[in-house]
């Protein structure tokens, strides 16, 4: 097993600061606000050649007016579970407080190994004000600035040298990243919490409940990919906070890092305006994409129910129309797991590359059957036909490219469909001149 070590403390102490400083990344949206991190959000980091896993926690506290408060705590209690060590982070401004002492109980009952740090030391009088966290009894203090990073390395040499000496390092295998996306509260966390048997993610029926991008390995029923859960994506005319506005950006980051998109919508709100413009995001970075259409069990139906519901959603998402559709309902778990596998199966279409010979084989006597239009008296011959590794854009070499219509490269695409299975896959076809 790998080494894993949490971040925890009370709100805004710089625990998401830390981790975006220990990751190299800004992974975590980090905020002057209290209570930005909800969930668990993981990353990886090394020091002195050692690699370890690391956790960013929502801040533990109890008695708040933050409706959140509960389930943080239970994200808390998982993250250091799930740990090998923990990394306590104070406020060094602040001192020790109440809720400070009862992160320091909680941490004494899971009997981690611990490195306290207090935070925001940024010059020696503050380092010197970090002695008072001798009080905890938790070992030495380690007075760090997570912002400009001084001090990281004196803890980081402690928190390495506490690592059990017999863990071997995780194999780096490129394995499929599948995203679930779309508007707020159409049950994003409550798929991801569904398909992985726990409780990963926060969820209320409050919209917008998700900050961060939640990346989780998924390794079940003969599967190994990377589930991400993101946050609900709104109109930008909806978008007022700065921290909403960094969500949706997680998100728009997540699908560009993705393989494959679920895209979520609710059954009885249908595919709005916003859905759309996810969908042409994820089309436009040429990503792989399914479509769920949740709380199918609100919907009265009878036998032709279904395939109304899909022909009216085809003809809404045209021209991209191959695209997968299932009717699910994460509530009652039903084709919940029918997702996993349309999902892997979608990646297996995006990933599929067919031989320059038979590309040339299938298509060359359908373009000579069915030439492009001659334009201004130019007649367009295409010689030759081959895909570019690893994606489905498709280049046709030919004498004239400028003159080639988009209808007609929408009757190659359809045609490339017919013979091969693309379902879900956004297909490119890119006429270029020839050599």
């Amino acid at each position: 097993m790998p080494n894993v070590v949490a971040i925890v403390g009370r709100p805004n102490v710089g625990k998401s600061t830390l981790f975006n400083r220990l990751t190299e990344t800004r992974q975590a949206i980090v905020d002057e606000t209290a209570g930005v991190t909800r969930d668990r959000h993981y990353g990886k980091a090394e020091w002195q050649g050692v690699a370890f896993s690391l956790i960013d926690t929502g801040g533990y506290i109890k008695g708040s007016d933050d409706v959140f408060e509960d389930e943080i705590r239970k994200q808390v209690k998982i993250a250091i579970d799930e740990a090998t060590a923990l990394i306590f982070v104070v406020d060094v401004n602040d001192g020790i407080t109440e809720f400070d002492k009862e992160v320091a109980n909680f941490i004494r009952k899971s009997k981690k190994p611990v490195i306290v740090v207090a935070n925001k030391s940024d010059n020696h009088e503050k380092a010197a004000y970090s002695a008072e966290f001798y009080q905890f009894g938790l070992g030495d203090i380690y007075p760090v600035s997570a912002i400009s990073g001084s001090g990281t390395g004196d803890f980081l040499d402690k928190l390495v040298s506490i690592f059990p000496k017999d863990v071997e390092p995780e194999e780096e295998i490129h394995i499929p990243r599948i995203a679930i996306v779309g508007r707020p509260n159409v049950g994003k966390s409550s798929l991801a919490n569904a398909l992985l048997g726990e409780e990963r993610n926060i969820v209320t029926d409050i919209a917008g409940t998700t900050r961060d991008s939640i990346n989780t390995r998924y390794t079940k029923f003969g599967h190994d990919f990377w589930l991400v859960d993101t946050a609900g994506m709104r109109r930008k005319a909806k978008v007022h906070e700065d921290l909403e506005f960094y969500s949706v950006m997680r998100t728009i980051n997540a699908i560009e890092n993705s393989d494959v998109c679920l895209l979520m919508i609710d059954a009885e709100q249908g595919m709005d305006s916003q859905d759309l413009s996810i969908l042409s995001l994820i089309e436009k970075n040429r990503k792989g994409v399914a479509i769920l259409v949740n709380k199918w069990d609100l919907i009265e139906k009878d036998t032709k129910t279904a395939q109304q519901y899909e022909e009216k959603l085809r003809e809404r998402i045209a021209p991209f129309r191959d695209i997968p559709i299932l009717f699910i309902s994460v509530l009652d778990k039903q084709r919940i797991m029918k997702a996993v596998d349309v999902a892997m199966k979608v990646y297996e279409n995006k990933t599929r590359h067919i031989q320059t010979r038979k590309l040339n084989d299938f298509f060359l006597p359908l373009i000579e059957a069915m030439p492009p239009q001659s334009v201004k008296g130019k007649h367009v011959k295409i010689n030759y036909v081959s895909q570019l590794k690893g994606e489905a854009l498709f280049m046709f070499y030919c004498n004239l490219p400028q003159y080639v219509s988009e209808s007609y490269k929408r009757f190659l695409e359809n045609k490339l469909r017919e013979a091969y299975d693309f379902s879900g896959v956004p297909i490119v076809v890119s006429m270029r001149k020839k050599n």
